[in-house]
């Protein structure tokens, strides 16, 4: 594969281990040596090439979909605060006497 792109196609086989009801078949092309890493981590766990791919896939969108919780977690957090900070504000004028 020397100077060669690899091509990886995804097939429905009887060794999967990540169950769909429908798969669909899926092409991509991957520099060389990371085809090798994929190969040999596939080997070390004992799944086929196309199982280990799928669980990456399915490993990334769930970072995906958790970073973009973290960000609207973070969002309310900054507007629960910012309330917060009001709300503060309102009772120190309260407690100093300095009610408008």
């Amino acid at each position: 594969m020397t100077g060669q792109k690899a091509v990886i196609t995804l097939m429905n086989t009887k060794r999967t281990t990540i169950r769909h009801a429908n798969m669909t078949t899926l092409s991509i092309r991957l520099p060389d040596g990371l085809l090798k890493e994929v190969d040999a981590r596939a080997k070390a766990l004992g799944i086929p090439r196309a199982e280990y791919i799928r669980r990456a896939i399915v490993a990334m969108n769930r970072e995906a979909l958790a970073q973009k919780r973290r960000e609207r977690l973070m969002e309310a957090s900054k507007r629960v605060r910012e309330e917060s900070m009001r709300v503060n504000a309102e009772f120190s004028a309260i407690e100093s006497g300095d009610e408008a």
